[in-house]
């Protein structure tokens, strides 16, 4: 079948990608599809930098392709739009989280959850419909599908809103299926980064009486006084883990790390749920007896539909929740992976793209 005009036009593109393991980022040439008749074009201003993006860069998974553009956090401002672009027009402020593609006629997608999708398409590294390989928003330009194109609020600003389009929708999508978004709920938050930052004032702004459970004594204040949680517990201090036995509805696990679950489970009221969203890179242990005891569930989430994704936006540009930012450079990005590493950012760092990503670095 012979290519359209604009599929043999493809755009000049510019941003920064590994080449291989060692996940050092480098100034890197190259090619987005024209703007179909349903794809939104635009600008990008600023990037997210997810923790996933680190293990993509270093193949921690064992799927990463190269070259590698990172960046699922991507917001800016639309350029042009297809002729069948029904929801856009240019001039409206964008983003595009963690997918832009899936398959549209399975039972998930049916159901405004793309995020299930056997065949869903992530924003990098994945096969595209074309055969292509996606590239992310450690770039200049993006295009996307409208379908996977969210609309950002006037009140939202950019930067600090990028971030919600992967951690936002992470951990608000649990919260509205599990039951946890009623008020007066009472929620548990594990450990105090950058998901678990944003938890914290999706549950504050549903209502919650919210306990932050971290390991570092260090960040009481932090949630207590900045984040607005209601109580702090230290999850190595066996005395006040154990005074708040059975005290929860749920709790939201944002740990990547392994960490034990069974003082978690037993911070659980009956029919409790302990909601694993984090991605430890071993098999966490999951002793059966604690949960028969008090029927209660330990569950995975992630991220979230496009439809919910949209409603999570809406929801934090209700409540002006953002996501705490430290905005960086482009050329600053190894810097900031390396930092990531130690995890020493508070909380999330944002790639200035617009301002300092230059085509000649």
């Amino acid at each position: 079948m012979a290519k359209s005009p604009e599929e043999e036009h493809p755009r000049k593109a510019f941003g920064w990608a590994a080449r291989d393991t060692s996940g050092v980022l480098s100034p890197f040439k190259f090619s987005r599809r024209a703007t179909g008749d349903k794809d939104v074009t635009y600008r990008v201003l600023y990037c997210g930098i997810c923790h996933s993006d680190l293990h993509m860069l270093k193949n921690d998974w064992g799927n990463t392709a190269y070259p590698l553009v990172p960046g699922h956090e991507i917001v800016g401002v639309v350029t042009e739009v297809g002729s069948k672009v029904e929801n856009f027009k240019v001039g409206d402020k964008v983003g595009v989280g963690c997918m832009v593609g899936a398959c549209h006629s399975c039972n998930n997608c049916a159901n405004n959850l793309e995020n299930y999708c056997p065949k869903s398409i992530l924003t990098y590294g994945f096969k595209y419909h074309d055969g292509t390989i996606t590239y992310g928003g450690y770039s200049d330009i993006m295009v996307a599908d409208e379908h996977f194109v969210i609309r950002i609020p006037d009140n939202l600003p950019l930067d600090a809103c990028a971030p919600l389009l992967c951690s936002g929708i992470t951990v608000y999508s649990p919260m509205k299926f599990y039951g946890l978004d009623k008020p007066g709920m009472q929620v548990g938050v594990v450990g105090l980064g950058g998901l678990g930052h944003v938890a914290v004032k999706f549950a504050k702004a549903m209502g919650a009486k919210v306990t932050v459970i971290s390991t570092s004594p260090k960040k009481k204040k932090e949630a207590l006084e900045s984040l607005g949680a209601d109580s702090f517990l230290v999850s190595s201090d066996q005395d006040e883990m154990q005074a708040a036995q059975g005290k929860l509805d749920g709790i939201i696990d944002t740990v990547s790390a392994m960490h034990p679950l069974v003082p978690l489970i037993g911070l659980l009221k009956l029919n409790g749920k302990l909601v694993l969203v984090g991605a430890p890179e071993k098999p966490l242990e999951l002793p059966v007896f604690p949960l028969i005891m008090g029927r209660k569930t330990v569950a995975g989430s992630l991220i979230g539909g496009i439809k919910e994704t949209q409603e999570m936006i809406d929801f934090a540009a209700k409540h002006n929740i953002t996501s705490d930012i430290e905005v960086i450079p482009m050329d600053y990005v190894n810097t900031a992976m390396q930092r990531l590493q130690k995890a020493d950012v508070k909380y999330r760092f944002v790639i200035d793209i617009g301002n300092t990503l230059k085509s000649n670095s």
